[in-house]
């Protein structure tokens, strides 16, 4: 089994994602969910199995109906959504957290008035 740089690359930033992802989880940050966890679990480690595993999506793609191996690509491809999407994701949870604080000052400010 021959070892390509970008399934170490693929490797390596799922590892971090899905640590990232239980190092949040464990303790207890206010925007880390049961369910996101799930989430990031399924996708980074299925990013994973897929780097391991190359047979496997080539399996896949031909039940699917996709013709070739572009393996890589969809890949890479993946990763930089989904960084995108997790990246968006907190931070729209920190703009409405922030948001929230905010909006609480003001109120109890006009009640003490």
């Amino acid at each position: 089994m021959n070892i390509h740089l970008y399934q170490i690359a693929v490797i390596v930033v799922s590892s971090l994602m899905i640590y990232q992802g239980l190092d949040r989880y464990f303790k207890k940050q206010k925007n880390q969910s049961f369910l996101k966890l799930l989430i990031r679990l399924i996708v980074w480690g299925g990013m994973i199995t897929i780097v391991v595993y190359p047979k496997a999506s080539t399996s896949l793609a031909k039940f699917i109906g996709i013709e070739g191996n572009i393996n890589a690509i969809i890949l890479v491809g993946f990763i930089l959504i989904f960084l995108i999407i997790f990246k968006l994701m907190n931070a729209i949870e920190h703009l409405e957290q922030q948001m929230t604080e905010i909006t609480r000052k003001d109120s109890l400010e006009e009640i003490k008035k």
